[in-house]
């Protein structure tokens, strides 16, 4: 009978199966002896120190992941004002108070108000009192004739004169005179300046013959609005 033959030596490079595994170490980690020189003292390892000639067999970093696999975890932690912008979204959607912030610019726009409101009072204040000032025009407030002598003498002349009161604005007076003989004066007109409150108006008037004639002249304003007065006097001449 033939004796079984011993099983074949494995070679340690040959291939296990598939629940072994070799796990290649750096050579931080182990000495082969004979590999140092002789004489050379041996390296005292301090704890928690790395060789400096050991690499590294892992590098410490930040891992990233991206895509719709991304769970809540993997992402990004949110920022302060991501957060701070998310609590105002929501605190506005259920009718809460704005942010400090908004209620600084709803300040400001308030003050804004106020000083716009200010400043159109102050120019509506200021339009009134420059048109009362220079923007009215010219009224009549009076009228007043008058003759220098309630009685003339022979070949003489009469100084009648009349006087118109005014609101002291600039403008022109548009008048004329009317005597108890029949004659009308032609339209005469009287410039009056800014602050003058009285205005003269002047007619001459000669008698000549004998005779005993009560007369009388009337002032009639025309512009800018009617009014009149009349002056009366005697001639007298025997």
């Amino acid at each position: 009978m033939t004796s079984p033959s011993p099983p074949p030596e494995r070679s340690p490079d040959a291939t296990g199966d598939e629940h072994d595994s070799a796990t290649a170490l750096g050579s931080h980690w182990f000495e082969r002896p004979g590999s140092r020189p002789p004489g050379a003292e041996s390296p005292t390892l301090v704890q928690g120190a790395v060789p400096e000639d050991a690499a590294p067999d892992r590098v410490e970093g930040e891992i990233r992941r991206f895509g719709p696999g991304v769970t809540a975890a993997d992402q990004a932690p949110p920022t302060a004002d991501t957060a701070v912008t998310a609590v105002t979204a929501a605190a506005l959607w259920h009718g809460g108070p704005p942010p400090p912030g908004g209620r600084h610019r709803g300040s400001r726009l308030r003050g804004l108000r106020r000083y716009a409101l200010a400043a159109v009072v102050l120019v509506a204040v200021l339009g009134v009192l420059l048109w009362q000032r220079y923007g009215q025009p010219i009224t009549v407030e009076r009228v007043a004739a008058r003759a220098d002598a309630v009685t003339l003498g022979c070949e003489g002349t009469a100084d009648i004169v009349g006087v118109v009161g005014t609101n002291g604005q600039p403008g022109t007076l548009v008048y004329r005179w009317v005597r108890s003989d029949g004659t009308t004066s032609d339209l005469l007109r009287e410039k009056v300046t800014r602050g003058q409150h009285r205005a003269e108006l002047r007619l001459l008037w000669t008698f000549t013959g004998r005779g005993d004639i009560g007369a009388r002249a009337e002032l009639r304003i025309v512009s800018p609005s009617a009014h009149h007065s009349t002056a009366r006097f005697v001639y007298r001449c025997a």
